[in-house]
């Protein structure tokens, strides 16, 4: 999905946003793809029985709301020009990094 967001960015808006509103919409697509791939590594690790899996879940779900709000709120900032809208974006960030605390205390917390 943030593949697709990227290139719609690149082909489709280049024309038709600004070069701020153009970086906000790549900015969003970019953390998406990042934040993506970070949950593609909790859904492995998950698979590994000696990890906290509840800290891990939590990763996840604050993943998916952390790339929800994050990404979508600059998405939605950079198509509609409600700057407003970036007034959300850092509850969003605040769920990212969550999500990697989770992760780190999981690591920590490893049962070898």
């Amino acid at each position: 999905m943030s593949v697709v967001a990227g290139s719609f960015a690149t082909h489709a808006l280049k024309e038709k946003l600004s070069q701020y509103f153009l970086d906000i919409f790549q900015t969003g697509a970019r953390l998406q793809m990042y934040h993506s791939l970070a949950l593609l590594m909790v859904a492995f690790l998950l698979t590994i029985e000696e990890l906290p899996q509840g800290l891990m879940l939590a990763a996840g779900y604050a993943f998916i709301i952390g790339i929800a709000i994050f990404s979508g709120s600059l998405y939605a900032l950079s198509l509609t020009g409600i700057k407003s809208l970036g007034a959300i974006t850092p509850i969003g960030g605040i769920a990212l990094i969550i999500g990697w605390g989770c992760m780190a205390v999981a690591g920590w917390n490893l049962k070898l």
